[in-house]
């Protein structure tokens, strides 16, 4: 492969991995280098990292804003869906690498390059996740999996250190100088590695960069209504917003609020346990409002085949599965069941709780007149005794038999 290649598109974050592949992508393979860099949602950690890949050695470096296609194309579809990995995980950096991927297939083809690069170690996932897309949307391209190349001589994230010194490569360093990693996005941030290695250790509070602590948070609560159409949201108190201005707010008024910390212990797709840190204030909001809104607006045994199948809806979603007919066909199921769930639901946030207090529908559900226990005139009681005598048919045939 080293003597074929003539150009690549490298996944590049301005992070220490992507910046040392750059540099290494030209001297082991000879080969131009283009950088795409996905904006996806990581504020000012964008800034400088056109100028900063063109002075490695690429020779176009691209800036892509993904934000708005990110949170309608891919946060909100795993919304629709609760998606939640192993009960806690909101799968942000499970969500934003198939976009990611897909935008550098998309230029590989527009700019005639031969081969994609990622900068994933070969003990994570989103190795898969970028590898997965890669092939699914254009099967014959050339895949460089820089941790996992034979010409690959870095065998920790100390050596690439030394690497970026010497070739004056400007990294990011933690402040107790163990370097971590870090990935933000619309819809959270995650840290792993280094000190976070410790499961025994509590993580620093300098670390956090979307939430206060709920400590530290608003001795007054903090009260939104977020309004939803089949099953997105679309508007905050009342005032309509695109996808990733909507989350971008909720994640403010979140964070403030200490809301969306988590501190977990993860199996990755490649066997292993992993202990991740997230931040997702304003996707936790919206999840809980979400569930509240389908409370009234959802039928029950629609809701509970949807419920059934949500694990293994986050699976796919977090082994990279992405571009694939099985979570295509879930979304579909998915997407169809949402069609009722319009309505809005008021939130009420407090140091680190999150707690729906309202939900309205125009097409609820609920009847306060069926479920009232005061006087109706609605529903006849008796009717309840047919009713159990015969879901219980079953259990006094079993009792007779063991008679």
């Amino acid at each position: 492969m080293k003597n074929k290649i003539k150009k690549v598109v490298l996944a590049y974050s301005g992070g220490l991995d992507s910046s040392v592949i750059v540099k290494w992508l030209i001297e082991t393979y000879g080969c131009e280098v283009i950088t795409l860099t996905g904006d996806v949602g990581q504020k000012q950690e964008l800034d400088g990292l056109k100028e900063k890949a063109i002075a490695t050695g690429a020779v176009k470096a691209y800036v892509e804003d993904l934000k708005e296609e990110f949170v309608r194309d891919f946060v909100f579809p795993a919304l629709r869906a609760n998606a939640v990995y192993e009960g806690r995980y909101l799968l942000g950096t499970s969500l934003a690498r198939p976009i990611i991927a897909k935008r550098q297939i998309e230029i590989a083809q527009r700019e005639g390059a031969d081969a994609v690069c990622h900068g994933a170690t070969g003990k994570g996932n989103d190795q898969v996740r970028f590898e997965m897309t890669y092939m699914a949307l254009d099967p014959g391209i050339k895949i460089i999996s820089a941790w996992k190349d034979e010409n690959w001589s870095f065998n920790s994230r100390a050596s690439m250190v030394k690497y970026a010194e010497k070739h004056k490569i400007p990294i990011k360093m933690s402040k107790d100088e163990s370097p971590y990693s870090e990935d933000r996005n619309l819809l959270h941030i995650s840290h792993e590695g280094g000190i976070l290695e410790n499961l025994w250790e509590e993580p620093p509070e300098y670390m956090f960069v979307m939430s206060v602590s709920p400590e530290s948070a608003p001795d007054r609560a903090t009260y939104v209504e977020v309004s939803f159409v089949k099953g997105n949201p679309v508007a905050i108190d009342g005032e309509a917003m695109s996808p990733a201005q909507l989350l971008d707010h909720m994640n403010t008024l979140a964070g403030e609020n200490g809301i969306g910390r988590v501190d977990m212990v993860e199996n990755r797709f490649v066997g292993m346990k992993s202990r991740g840190i997230y931040e997702t204030p304003g996707g936790t909001a919206l999840w809980v409002a979400h569930r509240a809104m389908e409370t009234i607006t959802m039928d029950r045994e629609v809701m509970l085949i949807r419920d059934s199948l949500m694990p293994k809806y986050a699976q796919i979603i977090y082994n990279g599965f992405w571009y694939s007919p099985e979570r295509e066909m879930i979304q579909t199921m998915i997407d169809e069941a949402q069609r009722g769930v319009t309505g809005t639901v008021r939130l009420k946030l407090y140091k680190g709780n999150c707690m729906p207090v309202g939900v309205k529908a125009p097409a609820s559900l609920y009847s306060e007149k069926l479920a009232t226990f005061e006087e109706d005139d609605v529903y006849d009681q008796k009717d309840a005794t047919g009713f159990i005598r015969l879901n219980a048919l079953r259990l006094k045939m079993q009792a007779l038999l063991k008679k």
